[in-house]
């Protein structure tokens, strides 16, 4: 049985609806991602898990429990809030302690407690500062660590990371990472951000206007998405509009507006013809002076119209002769060369048949 299950969770505020007919499970032990857009619906999701708003219809689902009408303090859950939301007049160890002390804990097994939690955060030897004398970083940990130290089935975390540099983001992801697998306590994580998912999550459930779109290990919903939608705002994709025609089992045609006819992998689904999209993600699209004329590839000459320089790798810009536009990306081996080609220069992209994925409308 899944630790925690949403049946058919609505949440409406007036005519509008923030969370839409969402059912999901999530198992022990999962670092579990909600991911979309700002207005999606993820956040109030997270806040009727948490008991801090009332779904209108459905039931939320604990551990076999179900939550109906039982209050926030009352769940064993715990939330981590984009603000962190730490006592600026208190120290480290007695944010940490709060939640122990409300619960009328022993004295001496507060203290114990508390230097075990700051153990699991890499803090040990900090409970004295105060927050305002530490980093962005170091204030999240404080925040995981009061969150935890209670030890609840599960823990919310809504956009922690918003407020940290790129840098430090990424130091603190990989933190976040070995503490849920040290801890073992199921996460559920809230953001915006498809990179952060991408690198953190065991499962994502991919959101749009109150619905979940997809939901799948981060490798499938980047390397096989859904719909238009999840292959847009999941990193960067070609979306070439155009028409499947009828093929075989494994193979069929397709033809591309402003592209042309090419070959593409057979669509999971039974439809066998219709208008859609090819998904292709940058780094599957070749790019070169000419390339080889293979059965299972699709060649098409072009211009490279821009380029933008990523320092580890380079994304062109083409124009092929049909007046269609894709994106390819190219590593960057050699060291001091930024790029290969200019704008102006023609060059031959291609792909190869199952590299794209047809999305029906």
């Amino acid at each position: 049985m899944a630790l925690l299950e949403l049946r058919n969770v609505t949440r409406r505020f007036g005519d509008f609806r923030a969370v839409d007919d969402v059912t999901l499970s999530i198992e022990s032990g999962e670092f579990f991602t909600l991911l979309g857009p700002s207005g999606c619906g993820k956040t109030t999701l997270l806040r009727v898990v948490a008991g801090f708003d009332t779904a209108d219809t459905g039931s939320v689902v604990l551990d076999g429990r179900d939550m109906s009408g039982i209050a926030p303090e009352a769940r064993d859950v715990h939330t981590v809030f984009q603000s962190y939301a730490l006592f600026p007049h208190m120290s480290v160890a007695d944010n940490i302690a709060f939640p122990l002390r409300m619960a009328k804990v022993p004295a001496a097994q507060i203290r114990d407690r508390v230097e075990e939690a700051l153990e699991d955060v890499h803090l040990t030897g900090m409970g004295q500062r105060f927050p305002s004398e530490l980093s962005g970083g170091q204030r999240q940990r404080v925040a995981v660590a009061r969150a935890l130290i209670s030890r609840p089935k599960l823990l919310l975390l809504d956009e922690p990371l918003a407020a940290l540099d790129a840098k430090l983001k990424e130091r603190v992801q990989l933190e976040l990472i070995n503490l849920q697998k040290e801890i073992g306590i199921t996460f559920i994580y809230v953001t915006h951000d498809q990179s952060e998912a991408l690198a953190l999550s065991d499962r994502i459930a991919v959101m749009k206007d109150g619905r979940v779109e997809q939901v799948d290990e981060p490798s499938r919903i980047y390397g096989f998405p859904k719909n238009r939608f999840v292959a847009d705002f999941i990193g960067h994709c070609n979306l070439l509009e155009g028409r499947l025609q009828a093929g075989t089992e494994s193979l069929c045609e397709a033809v591309l507006d402003k592209v042309g006819a090419i070959k593409v992998a057979h669509p999971d689904k039974g439809v066998a013809t219709g208008h859609g999209v090819l998904a292709l993600r940058p780094e599957n699209v070749a790019i070169g002076r000419t390339l080889p004329d293979e059965p299972e590839m699709n060649l098409f000459s072009g211009r490279v119209q821009d380029l933008l320089y990523l320092g580890d790798v380079t994304v062109y810009i083409v124009e092929v002769e049909g007046g269609g536009r894709l994106e390819a990306l190219l590593p960057n081996h050699r060291s001091g060369q930024a790029t290969f080609y200019q704008p102006g220069d023609e060059v031959t992209v291609g792909w190869r048949f199952d590299a794209g994925h047809f999305l029906f409308d």
